[in-house]
């Protein structure tokens, strides 16, 4: 300790800085002088995204912070509007790493355009939310640039929605979710990721013994979400992009009350 104590407080920084935001937080309680260095905005710069500056300035409204520290952990605890309300971005807390939800008037619904099958609701997450109509087939599907997520980490995409009622062939059904990696000119870059999707909470419903088998849950925010898929994120050139689908495969049903709020992109946290 007594080392540590006779460094200066930017080398303790710079040390600081090669840890994770995880570590600097349990470091700053062994001494005052660490606890000087894991504020200082040299080490939370250092985990803020590189290209923050650009992405916020795409915010709704400006993002208040005076330091680096109360930016990251503004980011870490709320997602900011950016892009008219359509998209939201955050940081995952233990990591630093780029969260984004593409918002529903950012997705292709099928139909999306025609009353008859689905209506749009304005709420204060985004600008507007989609609400399905009875239908017997649907398809959504989003879509965002790999440049905006953070470079050579594992993603998990996940379809976040509500069901306004109880309606036997969203509670019961199976659906289909895809993820492929491609250009935007088309070309396929990886694998497709399929997995079958259920919009039902628990498992009193469908054998989920299959691995490519997926659930919803209930999140703290109240809305409930289902994995589509992972993907890891290797590409940095300008026309790559992650394309994320979910459709439903049995058409015999009436589906309807199915309000979707987006599909969110966050890091694949281990354990």
């Amino acid at each position: 300790m007594d080392f540590f104590s006779a460094l200066p407080e930017g080398c303790v920084s710079h040390i600081l800085s090669l840890t994770s935001p995880r570590d600097v937080c349990r470091l700053s309680a062994i001494s005052k002088g660490f606890e000087s260095a894991a504020d200082s905005d040299a080490v939370w710069g250092g985990f803020l995204p590189s290209d923050h500056r650009k992405i916020l300035s795409r915010s709704v409204s400006p993002v208040g912070f005076s330091t680096n520290k109360q930016l990251y952990f503004r980011l870490a605890d709320h997602h900011v509007l950016l892009d008219d309300g359509n998209l939201s971005f955050a940081l995952e807390k233990e990591s630093g790493k780029k969260c984004f939800m593409v918002g529903a008037r950012e997705l292709a619904f099928a139909w999306g355009s025609t009353p008859r099958y689905w209506r749009w609701i304005s709420l204060p997450q985004f600008s507007e939310v989609a609400k399905l109509l009875p239908v017997f087939s649907f398809e959504i599907m989003g879509e965002i640039d790999t440049q905006l997520l953070t470079q050579g980490t594992t993603y998990i995409a996940y379809l976040v929605f509500k069901i306004a009622c109880r309606n036997f062939a969203l509670e019961s059904l199976p659906f289909m979710a895809s993820i492929v990696l491609c250009s935007k000119c088309g070309d396929w870059m990886g694998n497709r990721v399929t997995n079958t999707v259920y919009f039902t909470e628990g498992k009193s419903g469908p054998d989920l013994s299959a691995q490519n088998e997926r659930l919803a849950c209930t999140r703290e925010d109240g809305w409930m979400e289902v994995e589509l898929g992972e993907f890891f994120n290797c590409y940095a050139y300008p026309d790559d992009e992650v394309e994320m689908h979910v459709k439903a495969i049995e058409r015999e049903h009436c589906m309807y009350g199915l309000i979707v709020e987006g599909i969110e992109l966050r890091p694949k946290v281990d354990g």
